[in-house]
């Protein structure tokens, strides 16, 4: 009786699973259902839009995550669609209000003078003058005051016409603004696409192995921040000199920007993506650390685990890990690295130069300024040369 039971309820959840997954599919497949006209686009967009959340919350697949991917790009592709057609036509009804506007300005121009020539002249006293009687002279002042009557109806048409014409045309500059935006969202989630698609060549077990990395080394990162007492938010840390620039993980010109669109903020996690920030400005590119951050596909999606290539303002930026043995050879070289801090790596700094037998290095999490100074100083101020565990060298295309 007992097993009977079991089995039931083993039957039942089976049975609800079943169903959830065919729920899920007919979610993804009721989209395609929908059509793409103006009166259910709107329909649709959420329909995908609660797609792309429902694959968010799945399990860290690589299919999912690919079908999240493809999800979104459908999702902004029609977004992309919607504002061309709004575009399109709010530009046909600016083209009848720039005709309509044209003839009652000229209508108002006409009119105008001809009013200013008849308030002119024909004055109460020249009605009386000029009038064989009193009734013509009657009518043709309910004549003027018709007339004036009419101009200032066909004034406030003008007037509310032009106030309509720039109103729309402002909104077609927002709607220009915002197929640009789109555009650029939809580029850059097919660049993520295919780099998580180059990373792990479409195999889920270098994604799973992908995953791990990630996880341990944002653990690691978490880790160093405790041990510092929290990643607080500082100001005006950037300082730049003959060598560069200094840059503050911590700054909140990017501090709070989560990596990738990730939750891991770069205050807590973005030692890494700022130090390559600080070697890129020793060597004249243009990138800073929140260029880098705002990029989803220069992370592992979700993650703000940094990919070893990625793009960023036109730049292509590569990140190889080395051993330590040749942190002599590069600096006597004139190239910066980017030094990896204990086992994790827990943290991430950059030695520019040897003075001696000194590193000199440039921290992104210590403060620079107000009594501190992260932006030149001895390694061994703060850290040993056993702290070093690896090395990663920066170059750029």
């Amino acid at each position: 009786m007992r097993n009977a039971k079991n089995f039931l309820v083993f039957a039942t959840i089976l049975l609800a699973l079943v169903l959830i997954g065919r729920f899920t599919s007919v979610l993804a497949d009721d989209c395609d259902n929908i059509p793409s006209t103006p009166d259910r686009i709107d329909e649709k967009i959420k329909c995908l839009e609660s797609v792309v959340l429902q694959k968010k919350t799945q399990a860290s697949t690589l299919k999912n995550q690919i079908a999240q991917f493809d999800a979104q790009i459908r999702l902004t592709t029609l977004k992309i669609a919607d504002t061309e057609a709004k575009i399109l036509l709010l530009g046909g009804r600016i083209d009848q209000l720039e005709v309509s506007l044209d003839s009652l300005t000229k209508a108002f121009s006409s009119r105008a003078v001809e009013t200013y020539r008849l308030s002119r002249f024909e004055t109460n006293f020249t009605f009386v003058l000029t009038a064989p009687d009193i009734n013509d002279a009657v009518s043709r002042f309910h004549y003027l005051k018709r007339i004036q009557e009419e101009d200032r109806s066909l004034l406030e048409r003008l007037q509310t016409a032009q106030t309509t014409y720039q109103n729309q045309k402002q909104d077609q500059e927002e709607l220009q603004t915002q197929l640009t935006k789109q555009k650029a969202n939809l580029g850059a989630q097919k660049i993520a696409k295919a780099n998580l698609l180059t990373a792990t060549k479409n195999d889920e077990t270098k994604y799973q192995s992908l995953l791990s990395q990630a996880k341990a080394q944002l653990a690691a990162f978490r880790n160093f921040v405790a041990a510092q007492g929290g990643a607080s938010i500082l100001t005006g840390q950037t300082k730049c000199d003959s060598w560069g620039c200094y840059y503050n993980q911590r700054d909140s010109e990017w501090g709070n920007i989560g990596m990738g669109g990730s939750s891991y903020s770069m205050a807590g996690y973005g030692c890494l993506v700022t130090s390559v920030s600080m070697v890129a400005s020793h060597f004249g590119k243009n990138i800073k650390p929140g260029d880098i951050a705002v990029i989803p596909s220069a992370f592992v999606p979700g993650t703000g685990y940094l990919y070893s290539n990625f793009s960023v303002n036109g730049i292509n930026v590569t990140v190889s890990k080395n051993s330590k043995d040749i942190i002599d050879s590069e600096l006597a070289a004139g190239r910066p690295v980017i030094a990896g801090l204990f086992s994790g790596p827990d943290h991430f700094i950059v030695i520019t130069r040897k003075d001696g037998d000194k590193y000199i290095m440039r921290d992104p999490f210590l403060e620079n300024g107000a009594g501190g100074d992260g932006s030149g100083r001895p390694l061994t101020d703060k850290y040993s040369f056993s702290d070093i565990t690896s090395l990663r060298l920066v170059s750029f295309n």
